[in-house]
C-alpha cells in the first residue's frame, strides 16, 4: 500500500484548489488587461492574496500529514487534519473573496489552518516522548 495514501488525497484536492483559485486571479487579469501587478483593481488584490496565502500554508501543511502519516497515526486523525485543513482553505478564500477587512470565513480559515499546522507539529514533537 502507497505510505501515503490518505495524505495523497488532500494533497491532490488541495492542488485542485490552489489551481482553482490561480484560474481565478488569471481569468480577472485577463479581463481586465492587468500583466503584473493589480493596477488599482482592489478584486484582483484580494484574489492574489487568497491564492498567495493558500500557497503560503498548504505544502507546510501537507509535509506535516506526510510525517505524521509515515509515522504511524490513527488513519482517521490523518483523515481529521487533512479535512481540517481543507476546509479552512475553502472557508479563508470563500471569506476573503467577499470582504476584505473581517469575515467569519477569514477568521474560521485561518484559525482552522493554524490549528491543523499545529496539531500536528504537536504531534510530531511529542511522538517520540510517547513511544
Amino acid at each position: 500500500m502507497n505510505p501515503f495514501a490518505i495524505t495523497s488525497i488532500y494533497a491532490a484536492l488541495c492542488a485542485l484548489l490552489l489551481l482553482w483559485l490561480a484560474w481565478r486571479v488569471v481569468e480577472l487579469r485577463r479581463r481586465e488587461k492587468i500583466g503584473i501587478g493589480n493596477g488599482g483593481n482592489h478584486a484582483l488584490e484580494r484574489r492574489v492574496r487568497i491564492h498567495a496565502n493558500a500557497v503560503e500554508y498548504v505544502p507546510i501543511a501537507l509535509i506535516l500529514l506526510a510525517l505524521v502519516e509515515a509515522g504511524g497515526a490513527p488513519a482517521w486523525s490523518v483523515h481529521a487534519a487533512g479535512a481540517t485543513l481543507l476546509v479552512a482553505r475553502l472557508l479563508h478564500a470563500w471569506g476573503l473573496n467577499g470582504s476584505a477587512g473581517h469575515s467569519i470565513g477569514r477568521f474560521w480559515g485561518v484559525l482552522l489552518s493554524w490549528l491543523a499546522i499545529a496539531g500536528l507539529s504537536l504531534y510530531l514533537l511529542l511522538r517520540p516522548l510517547l513511544a
